[in-house]
């Protein structure tokens, strides 16, 4: 009977608390509330980005090149208006290295010609090389957070992703005394130039002479060592046409365009580098959230 009793009390409050806060939630009651709806996800959180400007200095290297690796060092300069949005632009001076397999090749060329073979000198002076190139952007950093080492030192981080417009100067140094058709693909009496054409891509002036311009996309990470330096680590794409060779690539026996096929030696190519460099962060001073 007082197991009962006990029973049915219990169940006669949880009734009566229940209507009474019924009955608070009318249209003419006044509930309180607390801040926590309107808060920052994390208290005390460093801004480390967030209306500052960035230089980085920075080091860059070519991926998987064709023919010639391209070094070099430059700048990043960029404003970020938010944790998020910031726009900048990269640009890197440069230089090349021959590749592996350009080596290959030239131990199986001799100094001469040999028909449709070129000679040493004619497949060297067509690489091109790229000793500038950079981008405007806008970027989107949509993580951050913490990491940990050894369980001991933590140092914060973002993600950041960027796309925008590409630039590059390409350049090729051919001698005439290499590229001695003035005339690929058509008939012309001038100097050594022949009627009919000679046919021989070999000794045409490459097109990699010039400015491009293209897309750009990237992405990479900053590693913050302390409130105003960071480690930035970046992959980087600059796409834009291009002929890495200088040669005849659509195997019309004559580099250029060809006007009976519209069909051209150049081609839209992905430029992939690698980017390391030291982000200094202005003000050097940090704020942080309420």
């Amino acid at each position: 009977m007082t197991k009962q009793f006990l029973v049915m009390a219990a169940l006669s409050g949880v009734v009566f608390a229940t209507a009474h806060e019924a009955r608070a939630d009318g249209p003419d009651s006044v509930r309180r509330h607390n801040s926590l709806p309107e808060d920052v996800a994390v208290r005390g959180r460093k801004l480390l980005v967030a209306h500052r400007f960035e230089a980085t200095p920075l080091f860059e290297s070519s991926i998987n090149a064709d023919f010639q690796h391209t070094i070099g060092g430059g700048l990043k300069l960029e404003y970020h208006f938010s944790d998020m949005l910031s726009f900048g632009i990269v640009g890197v001076a440069s230089t090349e290295l021959h590749t592996a397999l350009v080596d290959h090749i030239t131990d199986t060329l001799t100094d001469t010609p040999m028909g449709r073979v070129p000679s040493k000198a004619q497949f060297l002076d067509h690489l091109n090389s790229m000793p500038l190139h950079g981008a405007a952007y806008v970027s989107l950093t949509p993580w951050y957070g913490k990491l940990a080492a050894f369980s001991q030192a933590y140092v914060a981080f973002d993600f950041y992703f960027q796309a925008g417009v590409s630039f590059a100067t390409l350049k090729t140094d051919c001698p005439t005394t290499v590229c001695t058709d003035m005339y690929p693909g058509v008939s012309h009496m001038s100097g050594m130039d022949t009627v009919p054409p000679d046919l021989n891509p070999n000794n045409d002036p490459p097109l990699n002479d010039g400015q491009r311009v293209g897309l750009y996309l990237g992405g990479g990470i900053h590693v913050f060592l302390n409130d105003f330096l960071a480690l930035d680590l970046s992959v980087r794409d600059y796409a834009f046409s291009d002929n890495p060779s200088g040669a005849d690539y659509n195997a019309d026996l004559y580099v250029g365009t060809n006007a009976q096929t519209n069909s051209d030696d150049n081609r839209f190519l992905h430029h992939l580098f690698f980017g390391a460099g030291i982000s200094i962060m202005l003000p050097t001073s940090v704020k942080r959230t309420p």
